[in-house]
């Protein structure tokens, strides 16, 4: 398989001398094309800084991250733009939809300031409102949404310029039990459907079981790595427990 994401020896310091915090520990990893991974782990373990390193949000330290065969830690401001818009797609906890645009609107505007053909930008939407079952909502305003329809809205505006990286931050964290398993269908459907490469950030059980691989972290460091492999969702969810409560700490987190 074509290699997406390679994480090598990163390491994240922040603070000056003398009070210095370690917040990511030598983490590698590898994300090939297709693959739908998870990130968990306790509050403060690092997994949201891993994230922004790799959205480059944040510099690493030490070490390197590849993406699409593009050296990102070593790229200045106007090509790590390039950069954003063109390979990376993202989904926030809290939507960040333009309340003054419908849905249609909303995903249009990545197409538009990559100037897509307008026709084009008009079969891309359908196909992607269709995959995430949003077609009766895209002439509405969010205001007008529930937040599982908003929230699938934000997913088909960050992959209908077809990045080579999906990154979720804890993209269920505002929705009810019904809204995020909807929304975690859809996680699904774009990744076999679509084969978008998805990078999920959560610390919650439920959501993370819909992924096909996770990484544990626990202090800045790679603590364990499950693979889903012939488990149904209900005993891989069981097993993403199981390491949850090797970790401690916020276990309670989870449920």
């Amino acid at each position: 398989m074509d290699n997406i994401l390679s994480v090598q020896n990163i390491e994240k310091y922040y603070g000056k001398k003398g009070n210095v915090t370690k917040a990511l520990d030598g983490i590698s990893l590898n994300i090939d094309k297709g693959e739908f991974l998870g990130i968990m782990g306790p509050s403060g373990s690092g997994k949201t800084t891993l994230l922004n390193c790799i959205s480059t949000i944040d510099k690493v330290t030490t070490g390197e991250i590849i993406v699409n065969d593009k050296n990102i830690t070593k790229m200045r401001t106007k090509k790590l733009d390039k950069f954003r818009r063109d390979e990376l797609g993202f989904i926030f906890q809290d939507f960040n939809l333009l309340d003054t645009l419908t849905g249609y609107e909303n995903i249009a505007l990545a197409l538009t300031i990559q100037e897509i053909n307008p026709k084009k930008i008009d079969n891309l939407i359908k196909k992607v409102a269709e995959t995430l079952e949003i077609s009766p909502v895209l002439n509405k305003y969010p205001y007008e949404m529930s937040g599982g329809q908003q929230q699938r809205i934000a997913c088909a505006r960050a992959i209908v310029t077809e990045p080579s990286l999906v990154l979720a931050d804890e993209p269920t964290g505002a929705l009810d039990s019904k809204s995020s398993r909807l929304l975690l269908e859809s996680f699904e459907r774009l990744n076999k459907e679509l084969e978008a490469t998805i990078l999920l950030v959560t610390h919650d059980a439920f959501t993370a079981s819909y992924a096909n691989r996770i990484f544990f972290i626990k202090d800045g460091k790679i603590f364990n790595e499950l693979v889903k492999g012939n488990d149904s969702r209900k005993e891989f969810f069981n097993r993403i427990i199981e390491v949850m409560t090797l970790l401690g700490g916020d276990v309670k987190d989870v449920f």
